[in-house]
């Protein structure tokens, strides 16, 4: 740990003498108080799974949503210093892991941990992701971008899989394309917003390829090569979220169930892309309840095969 940041974890959490110290605190901590924290979850695809399974494992999965929530708030939404404020969470990750967690968010991925032994290492991962923002605006390649969604994205999967005891390598690489194709999703319904945040994911020689500029990401509505790239970037994203066909398949019981959600919700969701000619710019292209509940019984019955769309969509 470099001088400076321990001296930013000071001045956060062992300072009780310092009114700036107190006042950066309590902002961080009411900016992700529990309650903001959770409701996140109207409108996410995460949650769309869990009211199908046994309020214990519930609460572990629900304890996993708020922290990946948490750090990204911090990292994108946080109105001060949010180096600070992911310096913040990394003293709670301490103290979480030192047996005496403080935040409500933390204190609830308290009994996660002790039952499965989760390691650090994930929430690391995701704390270093949103740190990455902070600096690193473009991705050059798709390979470089998938790097990213290794810290992003994939440390989710992990979790989840450590709380079903189902983390054999296999599963684990099948989970990291299914994450990884889910967070292009995202990036793909959030283009206007990325852009008008300074922040672009869709890959520059991609870009390139298709003769888009980033000017091209604010306009009103998408231009045919805009729609053209995330017609490229969806196949691709879909080819990573089939990965979790055979996945499912390997599962049984309430495993089975939550890792349905997770690949129901990614077709779907890639399905109202498709359904709106790929056009990105005009309004939030997520998929209805409905869409993801159709989605989910043919995963989840095992009726679903590479490349089937439109009987699912329509």
């Amino acid at each position: 740990m470099s001088a400076e940041r321990a001296t930013d974890r000071v001045s956060l959490t062992e300072s009780p003498g310092s009114s700036s110290s107190r006042s950066g605190t309590e902002s961080v901590g009411q900016h992700v108080a529990l309650d903001v924290v959770m409701a996140r979850a109207a409108g996410e695809n995460f949650p769309v799974a869990l009211r199908l399974l046994p309020r214990g494992l519930r609460d572990h999965l629900e304890a996993i949503y708020g922290y990946a929530r948490l750090v990204d708030n911090l990292g994108d939404e946080f109105p001060g210093d949010r180096t600070m404020a992911l310096d913040w969470a990394d003293s709670e990750l301490d103290a979480l892991f030192s047996g005496s967690p403080r935040h409500p968010v933390f204190r609830r991925l308290a009994p996660m941990i002790h039952s499965f032994r989760v390691p650090r290492r994930p929430f690391d991962e995701l704390l270093a992701a949103n740190r990455l923002d902070q600096h690193k605006t473009r991705y050059e390649t798709r390979s470089e971008l998938m790097d990213y969604c290794a810290l992003s994205a994939n440390p989710v999967g992990h979790m989840v899989l450590a709380v079903f005891k189902s983390g054999t390598p296999e599963r684990i690489a099948a989970s990291d394309a299914v994450c990884s194709g889910l967070q292009i999703l995202e990036h793909l319904q959030d283009v206007a917003e990325d852009a008008e945040a300074g922040r672009v994911y869709l890959p520059a020689e991609d870009m390139a390829r298709f003769g888009c500029s980033i000017e091209d990401l604010s306009a009103p509505e998408a231009g045919a090569g805009l729609r053209a790239l995330v017609a490229y970037e969806s196949r691709f994203a879909r080819e990573l979220v089939e990965q979790g066909i055979p996945l499912v398949r390997s599962l049984t019981g309430y495993a089975r169930l939550a890792i349905s959600g997770f690949v129901a919700g990614g077709l779907a969701g890639l399905d109202t892309i498709e359904k709106a000619g790929f056009e990105v710019l005009g309004g939030t292209r997520q998929a209805g309840r409905s869409a993801i509940l159709r989605r989910f019984v043919r995963v989840y019955l095992g009726r679903h095969r590479r490349g089937d769309r439109a009987r699912a969509s329509s």
